[in-house]
């Protein structure tokens, strides 16, 4: 049957093997362009038995106007647009001419072709295995690069996937933003990109999980940031250097560095951490350390129905949220300050939990003491996992 309808096709239609086999790619093993071969050898002993003359491969293809031809030429093109950019795996795609696939397509509905497979497909696995032979790379369903080639015109775009690195920061000075902001030279951000960006020549993103005030120092494990870096050049980055140099700056420093995939990326960055503060209150009224110590046993698992603070109404849904204080421990300093330590859940505004922010923030340390207090310091200690 198959020789049979292979004969019908080709007294109508001039095909090469490539594109014959094609059309029963999903019946046995092998290439298409071997299927082809096999199909019209044995229809051309079939012929020469009858006394017909044989059907032999055309000078120009029909329906691939003999594309796969140009195959090795597409592969030099394709290392010459790749050079310099390191990678590992690939994939590749095409576009091809829609006039291409409807003469396909056409063949099909015309003989009731129901075995067949699309010219790309083909196209594509041809290709990438030319390529891979003739650069040891392999081809992955997550690929570092994807190579789109337009067969006829020879036109390749290079897709080089991102890379994603997970670690988690220190900033170890007050002063600077967690991001780029007007009026500051340095950020977090501004620092940590600096160090990926030119180790791997791509563009690099810094995405924190959550951000501490440019007056709060972030110490302890560190906050959990990822970078994405968009089109490096280079894979295989040394991170240990990168650290030291981000370590270097007096500013900032960076903790185990990893790969992630862009999975793990999104569980990092909506992951709901619990935090421990180090706050530093201030009592123009004056506090007793009885005072600083009952302040301490009332917040412990109280919880908070904080509404927005005033200070980031413009940038945050205003909403009141329900936090709870886990741990707290105080320290009486002086006649007008005291430290708490505390254990809160993430997303709880410190600053507006000690002042009471006009009443947005109740209870608040300014309610359970009676009288007006105000963080003075605060420093992020840890951010807990669990």
């Amino acid at each position: 049957m198959i020789v049979e309808k292979a004969g019908e096709v080709l007294e109508r239609h001039e095909l090469c093997n490539h594109c014959l086999g094609r059309l029963f790619a999903r019946l046995g093993k092998g290439t298409n362009e071997e299927r082809g071969k096999a199909i019209r050898f044995v229809l051309n002993m079939e012929r020469s038995a009858e006394g017909l003359p044989p059907i032999n491969e055309p000078e120009k293809c029909e329906i691939c106007e003999n594309v796969f031809e140009g195959i090795p030429e597409l592969v030099e093109m394709m290392k010459e647009v790749s050079e310099g950019v390191d990678f590992e795996t690939f994939l590749v795609g095409s576009r091809f001419l829609e006039e291409v696939c409807e003469r396909e397509e056409a063949i099909w509905r015309e003989f009731g072709i129901d075995t067949g497979e699309p010219i790309n497909r083909e196209f594509n696995r041809e290709l990438g295995k030319a390529f891979g032979l003739a650069t040891g790379k392999d081809t992955s369903k997550k690929p570092d690069v994807v190579f789109i080639m337009e067969p006829y015109s020879g036109e390749i775009e290079l897709q080089i996937n991102p890379i994603y690195i997970y670690g988690r920061y220190r900033k170890l000075v007050r002063g600077i933003p967690q991001t780029p902001m007007p009026g500051f030279k340095d950020s977090v951000a501004s620092i940590i990109c600096r160090a990926f960006s030119k180790a791997s020549g791509g563009k690099c993103v810094f995405k924190g999980s959550g951000r501490e005030d440019v007056d709060v120092r972030m110490l302890g494990n560190g906050r959990p940031f990822i970078v994405e870096i968009k089109r490096p050049k280079k894979r295989k980055l040394n991170l240990n250097a990168i650290v030291e140099e981000i370590n270097a700056s007096g500013k900032v420093s960076a903790l185990n560095p990893r790969f992630v995939s862009p999975k793990e990326v999104e569980n990092v960055l909506t992951k709901n951490h619990r935090k421990e503060y180090l706050a530093l209150v201030l009592v123009e009224d004056g506090v007793t350390p009885e005072e600083a110590g009952e302040v301490a046993r009332k917040l412990k698992g109280i919880e908070i129905h904080q509404r927005t603070p005033w200070r980031v109404r413009t940038v945050r849904a205003d909403k009141v949220r329900i936090k709870r204080v886990h741990k707290v421990e105080a320290k009486w300093i002086d006649e007008k300050h005291f430290e708490l330590r505390l254990v809160t859940d993430g997303g709880l505004y410190i600053k507006e939990l000690i002042s009471g922010d006009k009443g947005r923030t109740r209870p608040s340390v300014s309610d359970l003491l009676g009288k007006p207090a105000w963080c003075e310091r605060l420093d992020v200690l840890n951010i807990l996992d669990h």
